[in-house]
């Protein structure tokens, strides 16, 4: 069935506490090294949130755990929100799919209104009665969720082995118009994201190469295309140009990476401990507490501490690879590659702008940056994740 609790070991047919831990349960059928390694990021970044903004009284006035507060409440809200996508299951979503598709771009179409708001160059939030989101980030989800639903959807029903051609340009043009939208914002990093995730999708479903050779080629040239055109924002150029040449005007366009690599140079091996990194504590380093905030790890917590973050995405990823590789249907097998590609490509970024091996895009480090958009849209991905490995049919 597709219900969430339709699968059997849990639902409220079966909710009472005695049968919470039976072998059935939903609590033992989770992926429990995933959720941990989830969790432990999450709270090692609320120890770097609070370290980064502690200091800083333009962000929390006269109270130094502010952000650290939101931090937490935008864990446990993440936290009830994949609890939601458990308890409802990847299935029961795949029939909401044109439901949440048009909710994910609507919100994004309206970030083109007067309700949009910039925020660090980026003109990628809407604000809505005192409450900022940031709709690029639930576009992710729904773009998986999208594309899966028509790739699998006769592959699953027994009628071929693989998408054919028209299936295949349906789920690129699904993506096509949120990528679209978002690049007119312009939110180049999450666009970028974007184009990894369809790539990741249509691997895993078994699409023809030539679709992923033919995708290649297209991004090539609209790179060009872009960059010719004159598309991109002043900042956007200024930060290309600055990671082609870090050298290029240090104490502008320059400033942030070379402050960065300072930062995370300066910690060594085990670090300045937290709390006491001069970088940070001088507030030499912009956006700590969001897309620089591997830089705190590198400067207070060094190479142990930062190796430690990897380590956890590492499993995160590790977990999830199983997820898809075990699940006996190929909608959940291109849903869990989606979010691996997107996990993956997103924390390189991330860390790589940092040591300034990838250029800024304004991306925040999964489960780690404060931010609630994107706390509470990793954390829906982490249930669809468990949500694949709950309903999977047990073994005799």
């Amino acid at each position: 069935m597709a219900g969430g609790f339709s699968v059997s070991g849990y639902g409220p047919e079966r909710g009472s506490w005695s049968k919470l831990f039976a072998r059935d349960a939903v609590t033992r059928r989770l992926d429990w090294p995933l959720l941990l390694a989830a969790v432990a990021l999450s709270l090692v970044g609320s120890a770097l949130v609070y370290s980064a903004t502690r200091n800083r009284t333009e962000l929390v006035g006269d109270d130094p755990y502010s952000y650290l507060f939101k931090h937490i409440l935008n864990i446990g809200i993440g936290l009830a929100l994949m609890a939601g996508t458990i308890w409802l299951g990847h299935r029961t979503l795949r029939t909401a799919v044109p439901i949440l598709y048009g909710l994910s771009v609507f919100l994004v179409l309206l970030v083109l209104t007067p309700l949009g708001a910039t925020i660090n160059g980026a003109h990628a939030w809407i604000n809505i009665g005192g409450l900022s989101l940031q709709p690029s980030e639930f576009v992710k989800i729904t773009i998986i969720l999208g594309m899966a639903m028509l790739l699998a959807a006769r592959v699953d029903a027994g009628d071929r082995d693989h998408p054919d051609h028209r299936t295949v340009v349906q789920a690129l043009g699904l993506a096509f118009v949120p990528i679209m939208v978002t690049m007119l914002m312009p939110d180049l990093g999450s666009v970028m994201v974007m184009a990894v995730i369809v790539l990741g999708v249509l691997l895993a479903s078994g699409a023809s190469n030539r679709w992923v050779l033919g995708l290649l080629g297209t991004g090539a040239a609209g790179a060009v295309a872009v960059w010719q055109l004159g598309l991109l924002d002043d900042y956007q150029i200024a930060r290309f140009a600055a990671f082609a040449n870090p050298a290029l005007d240090p104490a502008g366009v320059g400033y942030n990476t070379n402050q960065a690599r300072i930062a995370i140079g300066s910690g060594g091996l085990t670090g300045s401990g937290l709390g006491n990194g001069s970088q940070t504590t001088g507030q030499f380093v912009p956006e700590q507490q969001t897309d620089f905030i591997f830089t705190v790890a590198g400067e207070e917590l060094g190479f142990l501490g930062a190796g430690l973050i990897l380590v956890l995405l590492g499993v995160v990823l590790w977990r999830a690879c199983r997820i898809a590789r075990e699940t006996s249907e190929l909608y959940g097998t291109i849903v869990a590659a989606g979010i691996i590609a997107w996990f993956a490509f997103q924390a390189f970024e991330n860390v790589g702008m940092t040591l300034g091996i990838m250029p800024v895009a304004g991306l925040p480090l999964p489960f780690v940056s404060y931010g609630g958009t994107s706390m509470f849209a990793v954390w829906i991905a982490i249930g669809l994740l468990q949500s694949i490995r709950v309903q999977r049919p047990m073994s005799a």
